[in-house]
């Protein structure tokens, strides 16, 4: 009987993989990546740095996705031969197999199902700082760490361009640039405000401490988007990178911050010792800044890049993390409860950000 069953589940999970394979046109992906190639080994590629780091990324993020596509095509191949030859005692262990031949189908049917208009995009995280002092600074170092951590666990690059520390401890604000194939359709829910419970370490009272931290992620914005800067209308500044306590990272004035004077929009870059990369990455977040305000502007759907902007304070989180007198995690959005708090701190976010896309898919 069980045979039987695991055999309708193996074909069940076949249809369901070769419907997903036609919904993200698997041919036309093996096209784009034998384009990319090509245009990889071509030498001239690398007189335009950009443009080289641009082909390169797209190039790893098909071959990765065709990879995972081929992995569960064959597993479930495997899978199906594996059960006509199975004997009972083997089943249990095919079990687990099918499990996480599904886990896998689903990750790739949210990925298939991405289908907004910037959800390939590379995102912009920033973190700021809300409602409860060095608890809240503190808090937005911890979401730094968890984001960083959950990139990492995707296989995705962290840039880090920019970070104002606490004067005691934490961060003021960070911006991260996370780069990997759909990095903004997965963390664009993740922008709101997010509330932490604890004892805070910060006090010698021993009392719960509440506090805020908000989220903003928005779409990096690609060659393909134009948005026109007049040079006149930059007033660009360089510092010296800091560190905690104001210690200098650099002896000389490498960071960058530009101010767009129309707009007042601020964006600033100390990540790197060199002067002109800090200009570059300065200049590609208020492309995407300026972008964000014209989609504003327009009234086209601005909460599809970044959600209803709220204030960083009680009755406007999106999630609840509280670490005593018990532990918990809470979405407020949709429903979505782990009681390992640790573990999703330590990146675990997954769960969170699968119901939010079912539920946007869903509407």
């Amino acid at each position: 009987m069980l045979h039987e069953e695991l055999k309708e589940q193996a074909l069940s999970l076949k249809d369901k993989s070769l419907e997903l394979g036609k919904i993200v046109n698997l041919g036309a992906k093996k096209k784009r990546l034998g384009e990319l190639e090509q245009a990889a080994a071509d030498p001239k590629l690398w007189a335009d740095q950009a443009r080289a780091k641009k082909v390169l990324q797209e190039k790893k993020g098909l071959e990765k996705e065709i990879a995972n596509w081929e992995e569960l095509r064959g597993g479930v191949d495997d899978f199906a031969a594996l059960v006509e030859l199975a004997a009972e005692s083997d089943l249990g262990g095919l079990a687990e197999e099918l499990n996480r031949l599904r886990r896998k189908a689903d990750e790739l049917e949210l990925a298939a199902l991405m289908s907004g208009r910037y959800d390939s995009s590379n995102a912009i995280l920033a973190i700021n700082a809300g409602a409860g002092g060095t608890d809240s600074q503190d808090w937005a170092q911890i979401l730094m760490r968890m984001y960083s951590r959950w990139a990492e666990s995707k296989g995705f690059s962290v840039e880090v361009p920019d970070l104002s520390y606490g004067e005691e401890a934490g961060l003021k604000n960070a911006t991260l640039c996370i780069s990997g194939p759909y990095a903004y359709g997965y963390l664009k829910s993740e922008s709101g405000v997010h509330r932490l419970v604890r004892i805070s370490p910060f006090s010698s009272e021993g009392k719960r401490h509440t506090s805020f931290a908000s989220v903003e992620v928005i779409p990096e914005i690609t060659e393909e988007v134009k948005v026109e800067i007049d040079p006149n209308d930059l007033r660009v500044d360089t510092y010296r990178a800091s560190g905690p306590g104001g210690q200098n990272v650099n002896k000389v004035s490498s960071a960058i911050r530009i101010t767009h004077l129309p707009t007042g929009i601020v964006t600033q870059s100390q990540s790197d010792r060199s002067q002109h990369a800090n200009r570059e990455t300065a200049l590609r977040l208020l492309k995407a800044r300026l972008f964000e305000m014209m989609m504003e502007q327009r009234k086209d759907k601005i909460e599809e890049l970044r959600g209803e902007k709220k204030k960083i304070e009680w009755g406007s989180q999106i999630r609840s993390y509280v670490f005593q007198p018990y532990t918990l995690v809470k979405d407020h959005r949709t429903g979505v409860e782990i009681g390992d708090v640790q573990r999703v701190i330590d990146g675990g976010l997954d769960p969170f950000i699968t119901a939010a896309l079912k539920e946007e898919i869903n509407e």
